[in-house]
């Protein structure tokens, strides 16, 4: 410290000659670097050109005060890390000194001082900036730490989507075609398809906690009917509670519930929860009420979820929502997960302007989680038809522009066995030309192509094709960014890999 003292420049800056040449030898005799300014503007001036690590600052100049110059220090990028002192014969009552600090001064020494205090003072405030760089710097190495970590979590999870797209869609095949008649192939293939989810689940989750924890979120909202949206999402949760020995208890109302809000979110709010609550359970039920509290302007969807599980200790209780946190720490870690779940579930119920809170007897007792969403007024309700929410899934020509083998292969089985007319190409020079040549309906166009992206096929069709082709994206990056960029380039839909054979019917059928 000593050494970086020895090597420390001060800006002594005094309109009287006089004390200006005695502070001066003050600071030279300690081994400081001393640079002088008889004015505010001249201080100004080689503050910014040689970046001093102190200023002595008179507060009376015969241009501008010192409390002006420590202002305008202050408010310039380059100057507003300086230590500054400010120094006065003049200025010395308590409501002075006041002024001067809250202006921005690091110190105030009223004159007459010894050199000792004056000193004194000085090395203090180079130990404050000292510690002040060091905290900046240690920041900035966070802040690059974690930008390379998510750059990494998202490349991770493009490379993991994409064997498990492939996966994914020969999982779709199977399943529509006959069942196989023998019960150890068909145990096989339940297994397949439950790992599948999970280790699609588990990516998600892993670049949504650390999009959360950076606030990168973005909800899409729209009106949102709960009621018919927890509908068929019991057609994927059933199965997977059922499959653990579980029985599942379901109440919806009879009536629409409607919010707005991000339909996807939601659906990972629901699933979550619901999935939690079979992990957690070894015997019994599962039981989920959905309906409607209150009315007009105070009415709330409510959403409990109640299991006859192990239940919660009163001591983790409070901690069950925050990061990596788990009621079940044994060493065997038997019930799996990664902790984020239910760190998502708040985050994402906070977002749509609801709360979520957890209840438990304790071990053994089960649990409850109760989530209360606000619904929309009456007067914003929407005013629709009853729909058939059967897929008007029809053949088209369909072009697949997709470099993973397996991915391709796997999505065009699926097409055809869907009744389209499939055309595929490898990259993205390969898919312009087809689509040139064979003026497809839809596109599904891989945004990971190598030569020309996913991007550049996008825009190039929109410029030589016209609107009337429909464009979908398909990637392995899902953050909000690659959806923007997505839908500039002049796709009409973003769709993240691995792709659900009903998300991706539920599209087709929509375009």
């Amino acid at each position: 410290m000593a050494e970086e003292q020895r090597l420390a420049t001060v800006l002594n800056v005094n309109d009287d000659e006089a004390n200006r040449y005695l502070v001066n030898r003050i600071l030279e005799m300690s081994g400081y670097h001393v640079l002088e300014a008889a004015t505010g503007m001249a201080a100004l001036l080689m503050a910014e050109e040689h970046r001093p690590d102190v200023i002595v600052l008179d507060v009376k100049l015969p241009d501008i005060s010192g409390y002006e110059v420590c202002a305008r220090l202050r408010a310039n990028a380059a100057t507003a890390a300086i230590a500054v002192m400010h120094t006065s014969a003049t200025f010395v009552t308590p409501d002075k000194k006041v002024q001067g600090l809250e202006g921005g001064a690091d110190a105030y020494l009223t004159q007459p001082y010894e050199p000792s205090e004056l000193i004194a003072t000085v090395r203090s405030l180079l130990r404050l900036r000292h510690a002040e760089q060091q905290a900046r710097l240690r920041t900035d190495q966070l802040i690059e730490m974690d930008r390379r970590k998510d750059e990494f979590l998202a490349m991770l999870a493009h490379e993991l989507r994409n064997p498990l797209a492939a996966i994914m869609t020969a999982i779709g095949i199977l399943e529509r075609k006959a069942p196989p008649t023998d019960t150890k192939e068909a145990r096989m293939h339940g297994i397949i398809q439950r790992q599948t989810h999970h280790l699609a689940r588990l990516v998600d989750d892993l670049l949504d906690v650390s999009r959360i924890t950076r606030g990168k979120v973005e909800l899409r909202t729209e009106p949102v009917n709960l009621t018919e949206s927890f509908q068929q999402l019991l057609a994927i949760l059933r199965p997977r509670v059922e499959a653990r020995g579980l029985n599942l208890e379901v109440h919806l109302p009879r009536t629409p519930l409607w919010l707005e809000g991000d339909a996807t979110r939601l659906e990972q709010i629901f699933t979550n929860l619901v999935d939690n609550a079979a992990k957690y359970t070894d015997q019994g039920t599962v039981t989920v009420d959905l309906f409607q509290e209150g009315v007009d302007g105070n009415a709330q969807a409510v959403l409990r979820v109640k299991d006859t599980g192990i239940g919660i200790p009163p001591e983790k209780l409070p901690a069950m929502f925050e990061l990596f946190a788990q009621a079940d720490t044994s060493l065997e870690r038997s019930r799996g997960g990664l902790g984020i779940g239910l760190t998502l579930v708040r985050t994402l119920v906070r977002m749509h302007g609801g709360t979520v809170e957890a209840i438990s007897g304790g071990l053994g007792q089960g649990s409850e989680f109760t989530v209360k969403l606000p619904l929309l007024p009456q007067d914003r309700v929407p005013r629709t038809a009853g729909t058939n929410l059967l897929d008007a899934r029809r053949a088209r020509r369909i072009l697949l522009v997709e470099d993973n083998s397996d991915a391709r292969q796997s999505m065009r089985d699926l097409l055809e066995l869907w009744g389209h007319q499939v055309a595929v190409a490898q990259d993205g020079v390969q898919g312009v030309a087809l689509a040139l040549e064979h003026a497809p309906e839809l596109a599904l166009v891989d945004i990971g192509l190598p030569g020309m992206d996913g991007f550049q096929v996008a825009r190039t069709l929109r410029a030589r094709v016209g609107q009337q082709l429909r464009l979908v994206a398909l990637s392995g990056y899902g953050d909000p960014e690659a959806y923007q960029r997505a839908l500039k380039a002049g796709f009409d839909v973003h769709l993240t890999k691995p792709v659900r054979p009903a998300d991706l019917d539920r599209v087709l059928s929509n375009l």
